[in-house]
């Protein structure tokens, strides 16, 4: 596996459309909006509920992908003293859209954000999602500003959120980010996001929290043709990730103290599925010595080496099984998200995901001193169900168009042999799965002898473009 790119450029035939086509309909994405949704959003973000403070003159800037317009989350990080102050601004949905109105009850039905390669099904209508709420910079938009206090070694000290106006004045990329790093340009805000992210990082290791640094098997279109990638995350992506997830975690710690929210929530590994990890090591021919803990081994493999490659794959089955969880009166019995090593809750995102914007709205009352909003509190314990169906389809819909390009990038190659790593075994029927390194495809493989982690020979037999599936075969020698 590569640790940055390998990719196949291919154009768009008919079939892909076709399989496009019934991928969404099979999972029930929604089309276009209807026009009198449309029509409120047009209304609301011309008439937008206002705070009364003013944060325009705090220099905040957003970083994310490029060509990103629908802008969730702005930072503005500083010294203080020895320890260093977080101001998160997160887009103000509540203030555009009202409870039980149109566009709240699409967004209900939607539940987040769904992507393909070439367009997106938003959870709101572009005017809000990409205009009135997005932090845009240069744009006075209203936000709930999160003001994290952080000790010298980046632990949350105190946290409290309100709302605010602010005005971004920049909109970074991660890749000019981190070019700027590391040519040694990359200013205050940037090397302060290095020094944070760094001791936030190490704060979740010591709390026996893993992020997996899996390369994802991506699609990304131009106007000329799709590619098929993998792409390891830059390390000013994770030094990010963890300004949201300090943000969760305060989030979390507020509504467990006053006993009302909800929470995303990962059970602790079994013990059985760590030995079957260990088992699968030692198969690999990795040392995963006794004393060393789960958190420390993941942190120790190379996705670059094949081996290692596979290891990480197997590691991410212990993230199966987050969930929401809402409570009033007596926090869940299991309140912790067993990746980040703590209690979390999803509440950066609520331009794309419904969830934040309740997460919002609940810890915005308690740091008031006020009761939780009635239309919070009266649909907080339906929300586990509606997004955890959402992140169903998400799901599928995200591995259901890899599928279909991976068929795409393939079916004029059937035949062929390829070398690749073999991923997953199932010994009851013969089958696993099949990483290849160039082009960047898994796909089924069906062999007597395979063997997980080993690089195999195995021939191409099938591809559906419209079923978006592939198949290798180990062919007799």
């Amino acid at each position: 596996m590569p640790s940055r790119y390998l990719s196949l450029k291919v154009s768009e035939p008919p079939a892909l459309r076709e399989g496009l086509r019934r991928l969404r309909a099979s999972l029930g994405v929604p089309g276009e909006f209807p026009a009198e949704v449309l029509d409120e959003a047009e209304r609301s973000s011309a008439h937008p509920v206002l705070p009364s403070r003013d944060c325009t003159d705090i220099e905040f800037v957003t970083i994310d992908p490029a060509g990103s317009t629908d802008l969730d989350q702005a930072f503005h990080l500083s010294r203080v003293g020895s320890g260093y102050l977080l101001r998160y601004a997160i887009a103000d949905v509540a203030a555009f859209v009202t409870p039980g109105g149109l566009v709240d009850a699409e967004a209900q039905r939607r539940g987040e954000t769904l992507y393909a390669p070439t367009s997106r099904t938003p959870l709101h209508p572009a005017v809000l999602s990409e205009g009135a709420t997005s932090l845009l910079p240069g744009q006075v938009r209203p936000a709930l500003i999160w003001e994290l206090q952080l000790d010298e070694s980046g632990r949350t000290t105190a946290a409290r959120v309100e709302r605010g106006l602010v005005r971004s004045r920049a909109q970074l990329t991660y890749t000019g980010a981190q070019a700027d790093l590391d040519a040694g340009r990359g200013g205050e805000q940037l090397e302060l996001l290095r020094v944070i992210g760094q001791l936030r990082l190490a704060l979740e290791a010591a709390r026996g929290g893993v992020s997996l640094r899996v390369p994802e098997q991506e699609v990304a279109a131009t106007d000329l043709a799709w590619e098929l990638e993998y792409r390891a995350p830059l390390a000013v992506e994770d030094w990010n990730a963890q300004l949201s997830l300090a943000t969760g975690m305060a989030a979390a710690d507020l509504m467990l103290e006053a006993g009302v929210g909800i929470l995303r929530t990962l059970p602790p590994a079994r013990d059985s599925s760590l030995a079957k990890l260990r088992r699968t090591a030692a198969a690999l021919g990795i040392t995963w010595r006794q004393s060393m803990a789960y958190p420390e081994f993941v942190r120790s493999l190379d996705a670059s080496r094949p081996a290692q490659a596979a290891m990480l794959n197997a590691c991410t089955l212990l993230f199966r099984g987050a969930g929401y969880e809402a409570f009033s009166g007596r926090p869940p019995e299991q309140p912790l998200h067993a990746a980040i090593g703590a209690s979390y809750a999803h509440t950066t995102a609520p331009l794309r995901r419904l969830v934040d914007r309740y997460t919002g709205e609940t810890c915005l009352a308690l740091c008031a001193g006020e009761e939780v909003p009635e239309w919070v509190a009266s649909a907080l314990p339906e929300l586990p169900a509606l997004m955890e169906a959402s992140g169903r389809r998400a799901k599928k819909y995200e591995r259901g168009t890899v599928d279909l390009v991976e068929a795409m990038v393939l079916a004029p190659r059937l035949g062929q042999t390829f070398i690749g790593t073999v991923l997953e075994v199932d010994p009851e029927d013969d089958f696993g799965i099949l990483q290849l390194a160039d082009p960047a495809v898994e796909g089924k493989v069906k062999g007597s002898t395979l063997v997980l982690g080993a690089q195999v020979a195995a021939t191409l037999v099938s591809a559906d473009l419209i079923a978006g599936k592939v198949e290798f075969r180990i062919l007799p020698g």
